[in-house]
């Protein structure tokens, strides 16, 4: 069978496949072929016109084609007579250099020549809401500290079994289900891989649940922060690089300090380095500072930072190192693009091993009680502005990430900040009323 997606449909019994892509914003765009066409499209690519997505396309651009990938082919465990398979965009036969998929593609393809081979994994938090979302799913998920509560999992079993089981029979290594630290809230926990495979992964694993919550008349939430006093969503990052054959963890070190190598210790540097400009694209939208700047949430802490610090095993930081081998990012969050947050990451941390970057102090207080004590350290932005302004300042970093990407994704992100601080809100009647 092969890369053959003609013999893939002929053997599993597809009867379409959606030829799906990424844009800037995150939204997953597809177009629903039948098997018998699959071969000119795996070809030629299916056509789209970018302008009608979040591309920085105009009217006037010609075809954009969306080139299936057989290597990433999902055959819907939900309704198997259609496949998902996620595609490259090129126009004019050349690669469009903003899509979000050719963009991680090439920073993957730049770590490999620098002999390093990206692994990852994401915890990707999500909630359970009512229809038209105004309210959590469960009217007796209300404790104040709601995590890990058995009950309220095994209230909503019929939905996370049903995804889990899905995972399981993908093969993608799943490994443990909870109840998040919000009422209504999930997580679901599979196997780290290649940083391209954990961006498919990531992409369709939003599509599927999405997809059982509504099967099951609910709605799935990857929102920042959907709910006022609750914790929000994220999306926290677990990085490792390996040798070129992907067979030994050059992060890990025993010698070193928490076990991370000084190769790990420069890729936090490059983390560390450009944090606040990355935090356009780890948390790229408007509501994403509602939960990085959160006050304490009903549960006494919001688990998102709010400053760059690092630490070793303590979950109040940015990064935290737990365990030899590999670090977490807690600051992207349930809105980030799966691919452009791969992206940044190895843009980020390749600069950091070509600049022998240091992390800096390594802090192990408890930040929530004991950051304001903390000096010389980054604040992360305080709205979506202050991090587009700090990504256009980074000059190296837009340039890993590629100038047409960087100057697309500042332009329509601009774009939605002017469309959001031109809304006039009820918080504005509220308090300025009768003044």
């Amino acid at each position: 069978m092969g890369n053959d997606l003609a013999a893939f449909a002929k053997e599993k019994g597809v009867k379409y496949f959606m030829i799906s892509y990424t844009d800037l914003f995150g939204g997953q765009r597809a177009k629903l072929v039948p098997a018998q066409a699959i071969a000119d499209m795996q070809r030629d690519g299916a056509g789209f016109a970018g302008f009608a997505t979040w591309l920085d396309l105009t009217p006037a651009h010609p075809d954009m084609l969306a080139v299936p990938d057989p290597a990433s082919v999902i055959q819907l465990p939900w309704k198997p007579e259609v496949a998902w398979v996620a595609a490259n965009c090129i126009m004019d036969d050349k690669s469009v250099e903003q899509a979000p998929r050719n963009t991680l593609k090439r920073l993957i393809a730049e770590a490999a020549g620098d002999g390093m081979h990206i692994k990852t994994g994401v915890e990707a938090e999500f909630f359970l809401i009512s229809p038209d979302g105004k309210t959590i799913s469960d009217e007796y998920d209300t404790a104040s500290k709601p995590c890990y509560d058995q009950q309220a999992v095994m209230r909503r079993y019929d939905v996370i079994a049903e995804i889990c089981d899905h995972m399981l029979a993908l093969g993608w290594g799943a490994y443990q289900n909870d109840h998040e630290d919000a009422n209504g809230q999930f997580e679901m926990n599979w196997a780290f891989d290649d940083a391209l495979a954990t961006a498919d992964k990531h992409s369709f694993f939003k599509f599927m649940v999405k997809s059982v919550a509504e099967k099951h008349g609910l709605r799935a939430t990857f929102m920042p922060k959907p709910f006022q006093g609750l914790t929000g969503n994220g999306c926290h990052a677990h990085i490792s690089v390996w040798d070129k054959d992907g067979k030994t963890n050059v992060f890990a070190d025993d010698a070193m300090e928490l076990g991370l190598s000084a190769k790990g210790r420069n890729f936090l540097g490059g983390i560390m380095k450009h944090a606040s400009a990355l935090a356009a694209i780890t948390n790229p939208t408007v509501n994403s500072y509602k939960r990085i700047n959160a006050p304490r949430t009903i549960s006494g802490a919001t688990w998102a930072p709010n400053t760059v610090t690092w630490t070793g095993n303590n979950r109040t930081h940015m990064v935290r190192v737990p365990g030899p081998g590999r670090f977490e990012l807690r600051l992207p969050d349930g809105a980030a693009n799966p691919y452009l947050l791969q992206a940044v990451i190895i843009a980020a941390g390749l600069d950091g091993v070509r600049s022998k970057a240091d992390p800096g102090r390594r802090y192990d207080i408890d930040m929530y009680q004991f950051g304001h004590t903390v000096e010389g350290a980054p604040k992360l932005p305080l709205n979506l502005l202050d991090a587009l302004r700090e990504f256009d300042n980074d000059k190296s970093l837009k340039t890993a990430l590629g100038e047409e990407f960087s100057s697309a994704y500042l332009k329509l992100k601009q774009q939605e900040w002017n469309s959001y601080a031109s809304h006039f809100t009820q918080w504005e009647r509220d308090h300025t009323l009768d003044i």
